[in-house]
This record gives structure tokens, C-alpha cells and sequence, in this order.
């Protein structure tokens, strides 16, 4: 027997929907920044000016500074909501976490024919999301670092100096891409039910026993 049960709240809907433009985004106008320095450039310049990706520093500057605000709001108010509204019960690792996600992975890979136990996040999924959470804010300093480094010379201080932080800055977005890929495929390989829930807010649920 088949039964709905909810599982993502709209707020949490909302942010995670948004979140996807706006770090697409953020991504592309970087990738514009870090063309448009001579230094970093590792692509033929003639396969640039056909991409038109070349000379496009300020308003690659322009778009990132203004979504790195939508950006660092939302992920505002996605954390104030987590943590308001209890949600954080569900997201955040515990103790056992690390052996519980193990357990995941080699089930994921087919490595171990137990399944892990039934639940909102499982333990790799409350780590990867706590992990993007923190990432997001390191790139919120790492950006405001590199973006007034000497009115915020502390910041850049504490990220181990201006060169330092710009590396953090572009190690994050790497980051982002291989969390959107692993995400994507997970989500794929989970199926329709799934990715229902995160549009929706409900997954269906088969019960044990009668009908099934």
C-alpha cells in the first residue's frame, strides 16, 4: 500500500530552488573574472574571442558582486529557517555519521547488499549538505577577502593572506561543481520519487505488508 509522506518544508523548497541559479550564476560571471586575467588565461586566445569570454572583466565583476548578495541572503535565510524551525535535527552529522555514511557509500556501489536505515537525510546526505552549507560561507569570507583586502585586511588575514584566500575562493567553486555532479547523479539514481519531493514536498511511500 502507497501512502504520501512529507518530507521537504516550502521554505526549504524555495531555498534550495533558488540556490541552483543563483550559484550557476556565480560560477559563469567567476569564470569571467579568471579569464580576463592574462596570468590565468589557459585556453588559445581565438577559442576565447569565439566563446566571447575574453574582456569581459567588469561585467563578469558586476554580476558576481551583485548575486554574491542574493546568494549569501538566501543561504541567510535558508540557515535561520534550519535552525528556527528544528529542521537542523534532521541535516546535521552525528557522532556516528562518519560509519553510518561508509556504510552508504558501499551500498551506493553495490559493495554492500544491506541497505542503511530508513530516514529524512541518511548520514553521507547530512554531511554533503552540512559540508555545501559551510562551503557557502567560505566563500562568502574567502570573496569579501579578496573583493577589500585591505579594509578587511583581519579577513584576509585570518584566511592566510590575500594569495591564499584567492585560492580558497577558487578550491570552493571546484567544490561546488563536483557536489552538483555527485548530487545530480545521486538524484538520477534515486528516480522520479525523489526529486517529486524536493518540487512537491511529499515522497510516496510503499508500506510493508498489505499491497506490496
Amino acid at each position: 500500500m502507497k501512502r504520501l509522506e512529507k518530507k521537504h518544508p516550502l521554505a526549504i523548497r524555495w531555498c534550495h530552488w533558488l540556490n541552483f541559479p543563483l550559484l550557476s550564476i556565480m560560477l559563469w560571471s567567476g569564470a569571467l573574472i579568471y579569464w580576463a586575467h592574462d596570468a590565468y588565461v589557459s585556453i588559445p586566445p581565438a577559442l576565447a574571442d569565439r566563446l566571447h569570454i575574453s574582456g569581459r572583466l567588469a561585467e563578469g565583476m558586476a554580476w558576481h558582486f551583485t548575486f554574491a548578495w542574493l546568494f549569501g541572503l538566501n543561504g541567510l535565510a535558508y540557515a535561520l529557517y534550519v535552525g528556527f524551525s528544528g529542521e537542523w535535527r534532521y541535516l546535521l552529522p552525528r557522532w556516528d555519521s562518519l560509519r553510518e555514511a561508509l556504510h552508504v557509500v558501499l551500498h551506493d556501489l553495490g559493495l554492500r547488499r544491506q541497505p542503511p536505515p530508513r530516514a529524512k537525510f541518511n548520514a553521507a546526505q547530512r554531511l554533503a549538505y552540512t559540508g555545501v552549507i559551510l562551503m557557502g560561507l567560505g566563500s562568502l569570507l574567502s570573496g569579501f577577502a579578496i573583493y577589500k583586502p585591505t579594509q578587511l585586511a583581519w579577513l584576509a588575514s585570518l584566511m592566510g593572506g590575500y594569495p591564499l584566500a584567492r585560492l580558497w575562493h577558487f578550491l570552493l567553486a571546484v567544490g561546488y561543481i563536483l557536489f552538483f555532479g555527485v548530487h545530480v547523479a545521486q538524484v538520477i539514481r534515486t528516480g522520479w520519487n525523489n526529486f517529486r519531493a524536493m518540487i512537491t514536498g511529499y515522497e510516496v511511500v510503499q508500506e510493508k505488508g498489505a499491497g506490496s
